[in-house]
This record gives C-alpha cells, structure tokens and sequence, in this order.
C-alpha cells in the first residue's frame, strides 16, 4: 500500500487552488527577473574571437546569421572528449527543435563548443540533431565567456558561476579521477574526470547593434535548469524529479527500446 497521503477530491481541489495562487506568484516573479535580464547593461564584446562553422571560419558577428540577437549554448566537449555530455545532450534534445522557430522571431541559436568541428559535427549527426554548432578551438571564447579552463586554473581553484571554486583534490591511483556522477559522465565523454570537468555548461546572449556586437546576460550550473526542457515535466510529475538513485539519464541512443505501441496508444480509438 502506498504511504502517500491519501484524499478526496473536494481535499486535492482546496489544496488544488492554494497551490494555484503560488504557482500564479511565482510566473509573476519569473516575468520580473525576465525584465531585469533584459535591463542589464550592454557591454561591447572588444576580442575578435575566431570560430570554425559549417560555412568555413568565422567571426561571432557571423553566429548572428543576419539576425540582431545571438544565443549560445556552452556544449561541454572538450577536444579529448570522444562524446558531448550527457547533460549538455539532453539540453541539446530539448532545444534542437525549437531552433527554427527563434530563427524566424530574429534570434539565432547556436552551440560552441572547444573540441575541433569535425568532433562536433560527428556527434551531432549520431544524436540527429540540426542545430548551428560552432567550434571555438584555438580562441580565447571558452575561456572568456567561463566555459572551458586549463589544468592550472583547475589546480589553484577556479572561477565559475560567479563564484570561486575551491582547488579539487583528485585521489591517487584513480584513472578517473574520482566517483559519483561525475564520474560516470566523464567515463560516457571517454575521458577522466578532472578532463571532463575543465568544461563548464551554460548559456550566454549577445545583440548587435550599429555594427557593434554586445554581451547581455550569461548563466551557469543551475541557471540553465530552467533550459533544460525535461526537468519542467518532472516537477509536474507525481514523483518530481525523482533523482535519489544518482544519475539516470543517458545520451538518447544509449537507452533500450523505445515505449512499446507508441503508434497505436497515441492514436485516437477511431484510427486504431
């Protein structure tokens, strides 16, 4: 028998309608910090950051493709990496399919990532994704915009998130560089995990405007959760998130079969 707390109808629809006016409380506040994004000082982007895209080299003017908003992805694939992130790659799934759609609102969507393009743009065939995705090797982007780190930073501690890291200590002996999910994420990218961890996600939006491209926001760690489109179903979900077994989530190929008759259940009676 279950131990959930167990009730009626009238009890879930008077709780129902609480819960209502704090989730109503809480679109509204998310509205506000969406305008205080939007008010944040524009600061021109000075480096000339060189990238290597589908089209050839390119500058990040050129992200823009004709549009005067940029949105970039900070993909973790390191160029020892042999897969992107498994994180980063249910991210991907999520805003793959939207792309078209900021690209016809005059936002162009992209994601940058360290390894070589070749890397990328393999991985990007084998998950079956469309996305505009850039490499930044050989340019200080990464580095600049806190995406990627060298293993000095990562020796004296480093500074992501806004926020200084303390120096990581790895245990001797361990080719991976320790345990947990990280790393079980790092082992999935082929590599051990203080390798996997001098890349960092996140997201950072740019405009241009007069000729002059502009940084305006960036967000880091829990900051792209909001962007990561399956936790918004999970929290409505009767278990949330349900993440007390550790990592559960895997690169999309990696699972087993698909959800058995998923023709015939989501079909109308009528058409079965």
């Amino acid at each position: 028998m279950t131990a959930h707390r167990i009730g009626t109808h009238e009890e879930w629809l008077t709780e129902r309608m609480e819960l209502l006016k704090a989730e109503k409380e809480l679109t509204r506040k998310s509205d506000e910090l969406a305008q205080r994004r939007q008010q944040l000082p524009w600061v021109p982007v000075a480096k000339d950051y060189p990238f290597m895209t589908e089209a050839g080299e390119a500058r990040l003017e050129d992200l823009f493709q004709g549009r005067s908003q940029l949105l970039v992805y900070h993909f973790m694939y390191g160029p020892d990496y042999t897969a992107g992130c498994p994180s980063c790659s249910s991210i991907a799934d999520g805003f793959n399919g939207i792309c078209v759609h900021l690209a016809n609102h005059d936002v162009m969507l992209t994601a940058v990532s360290l390894a070589p393009l070749e890397k990328l743009l393999a991985f990007r065939k084998r998950m079956d994704w469309t996305f505009p995705w850039a490499s930044s090797m050989g340019g200080d982007f990464n580095s600049d915009f806190c995406a990627s780190y060298t293993e000095a930073q990562q020796r004296e501690g480093l500074d992501y998130n806004f926020t200084r890291e303390p120096q990581q200590q790895w245990r001797a002996g361990e080719p991976g560089g320790g345990e947990g999910a990280e790393f079980e994420f790092a082992t999935l990218c082929g590599v051990n995990t203080p390798t996997y961890l001098r890349q960092r996600p996140g997201m950072s939006a740019f405009i241009q405007k007069d000729g002059t491209v502009y940084h305006t926001y960036s967000t880091y760690s829990r900051g792209v959760d909001g962007l990561w489109g399956m936790y918004p179903w999970l929290d409505r979900a009767p278990l949330g998130r349900n993440e007390e077994g550790g990592v559960w989530w895997r690169h999309h190929d990696q699972y087993g079969p698909a959800i058995p008759n998923t023709t015939s259940c989501c079909q109308p009676a009528a058409h079965r």
